[in-house]
Parts: structure tokens; sequence; C-alpha cells
């Protein structure tokens, strides 16, 4: 579950000149919601494209297909960024692929609700490993690359509103997305003498699969819906325009 108030962004979105083209962007977990949509957003600027998944060939597939009618060349690349050795693997078969990646959103998470007292060491690790351990390993990874290239880069974290939000039944999901806050604002200090820039966006309701049983449950929607103001989910079609906010060409965010 992720909460945010986006009609700032987005009007401030439309107000700015964004050129993606002729980057190379790498996303983690971009073949299904939120990563799909920013895959496609930045296909849709000009962007050619690496994205890893773990096990969704179909979403894969078809987030290829909608790329390439765009005339972007796009790296399908399996990975289970849980893994420190797949995850940094990830980013050398991109460049591998495309020549090099400018821009990294490590945007790969997951979504398990359960009261702390019912939560099992393996579900605890997993949450960590995925949502926090990978985005730091993976952008060594980034860093890496971009050293060897004697080049600036960008990096995205897809963080949520639970970095600051209590939520129940989600302290393990709350951790790891404080953790991604807290590295966020050390990588962007230690990263800045390279030229690479490191932010976070932290999104609130969002329409993807992760939350479709939470869409399906009325009593749990309408509480959650109330809280928002504007009373609505926004969509990976519409929210992903906050990533592109971050425009390739600003040397400063």
């Amino acid at each position: 579950m992720k909460h945010i108030s986006t009609a700032s962004i987005s009007s401030l979105t439309r107000e700015m000149t964004v050129a993606s083209r002729l980057k190379v962007v790498a996303i983690t977990g971009g073949d299904q919601g939120i990563g799909r949509g920013i895959v496609e957003c930045y296909a849709q600027e000009g962007a050619d494209l690496a994205l890893c998944y773990r096990s969704n060939t179909k979403g894969t597939d078809e987030v290829v297909a909608e790329t390439q009618k765009m005339g972007r060349k796009t790296a399908a690349l399996q990975a289970d960024v849980g893994k420190v050795a797949d995850g940094q693997r990830f980013i050398t078969d991109a460049v591998a692929q495309l020549g090099r990646v400018d821009i990294l959103v490590n945007n790969a998470g997951l979504e398990r609700r359960a009261d702390s007292w019912d939560v099992t060491e393996q579900d605890y690790d997993l949450f960590l490993d995925v949502d926090l351990k990978s985005p730091f390993f993976v952008t060594q990874a980034f860093v890496k690359h971009r050293m060897q290239a004697k080049a600036g880069g960008k990096v995205i974290n897809i963080s949520s509103v639970h970095e600051e939000l209590p939520f129940p039944h989600s302290t393990s999901c709350g951790a790891s997305k404080g953790g991604i806050k807290m590295m966020t604002r050390n990588l962007s200090i230690g990263l800045a003498p390279l030229g690479i820039t490191t932010n976070s966006i932290a999104p609130g309701a969002i329409e993807t699969p992760i939350n479709k049983n939470l869409l399906n449950d009325p009593a749990e929607l309408k509480p959650l819906l109330e809280s928002i103001p504007l009373t609505a989910w926004e969509s990976r079609k519409t929210w992903p325009a906050s990533p592109r906010f971050l425009r390739p060409q600003s040397r400063t965010i």
C-alpha cells in the first residue's frame, strides 16, 4: 500500500520539458504495476530501456512489445534482485546489450501484510532483501559502471509513503521503506561528487496488481479512500510522470 498527493507533482511535470531522448534507463521490476508504468513513460519520452523481472514473463512480453512499437530498444532480463549477484548482473547485462545505463530506477518491491507476531524470519528477510538490500547493491553496480564511463548519472528509488506513515500489519514494509529514505539521503551526499544525483519518490495509493485484494474489499477500501484528500487512487498510467519530473538534463536533482 502506498499514499501520496500527486496534484502538485503532476502540474509541475506538465510545465517542464522532459528530455529523456538518447538516454538509457534501467528499471527493476519493470514488468507490472508502477514499474511497468515507468517503463512505458520513459519509452514515450524517447529513452531506450532495460527492465528486469523475476517470473512474470507474460507481463514482460507485453511491455516489451509496447515499447518496441514506439521504436525503443528494450532489453528484458530475468533477475531476482533480492539476490545480490542477480541484481548486479542486471546492470552488467543491460550495459552489454544497450551500451550503457544513464539512469537507474530501483522500483522492485513486495507487499505482504501480516501482524508483527505472525511474521516469519523468512518473510522479514525477503522484505529487506528485495526492498532495501537490492536498491543498495544494484546502485553499487550502476555507480561502478558510471565511474568507469567517467560520467554522471541518476538514481531514483521508489519508496512508499510508509517510510513516514505507519500502516496496520505492515511493520516489515515500513522498516524497509524507512531504510530506503535514509539510504537515499546518504547516497545523495556520497555520490554527488561523482556527478550522480540520488532521489527517492514515496508514492501513495496506486492501482497496481499488488493492491488487487484491497481494491476488491469495500470494507477496507472505504476508510482508505476517506483518508486521501482527493478520495481517489492514482493510476500506473498517470503516476509515472513523477519520475519524469527528475529531468535527465538537470544536474542538481
